[in-house]
């Protein structure tokens, strides 16, 4: 007779339903250390890039959601129409968006005359009174950047400033 090991007594399945076991334990554990690994890296580079630097002081109110150009004919008119490079006389008031008026060509009774299309005015005017008939009034909200832009107009007009226009126009050329 041949010399046989001595006789183990181990649970269902022995030594290798158990080495099986840690090996799944092991791979399960890469795959968490892993996935943790990944989704740290996603948080970390979704809070780089550059970074706005918003403009901080007294008056100035802050908003992270960029105002958008808005055309709202308050009275449409009934003579001729304002187009590209039409000569334009009109009365307006502007405001920022607390209220403050900044200046006004009623104030002084004075209409003022622009050219459309000539770069003349700031950006807003040029898209804003596109379309509009004498008689006719109109508001436009101007977003900075088609108003004064990041440094906007000191003393009167802060760094990124919507303004507000109350826009009567009074006659085309």
């Amino acid at each position: 007779m041949l010399p046989t090991a001595p006789r183990t007594f181990a649970p269902a399945g022995g030594l290798n339903h158990q080495l099986l076991r840690n090996q799944m334990d092991r791979r399960t554990m890469r795959c968490m250390t892993s996935f943790l690994l990944a989704a740290a890296m996603v948080l970390a580079f979704s809070g780089c890039g550059k970074k706005e630097e918003l403009p901080a002081g007294p008056g100035v109110t802050v908003t992270e959601k960029k105002d958008e150009f808005k055309i709202e004919d308050v009275k449409v008119g009934d003579g001729a129409e304002a187009k590209e490079n039409s000569a334009v006389k009109v009365h307006y008031t502007g405001t920022l968006k607390n209220g403050k008026k900044f200046d006004s060509s009623r104030d002084r009774d004075a209409p003022f005359e622009f050219t459309i299309g000539l770069g003349q005015v700031i950006k807003g005017w040029e898209k804003g009174v596109v379309g509009m008939k004498v008689g006719g009034q109109r508001k436009l909200t101007i977003p900075y950047d088609l108003a004064y832009g990041e440094e906007g107009k000191p003393p009167d007009i802060p760094p990124r400033a919507t303004l507000l226009f109350d826009i009567e126009l009074l006659e085309v050329k």
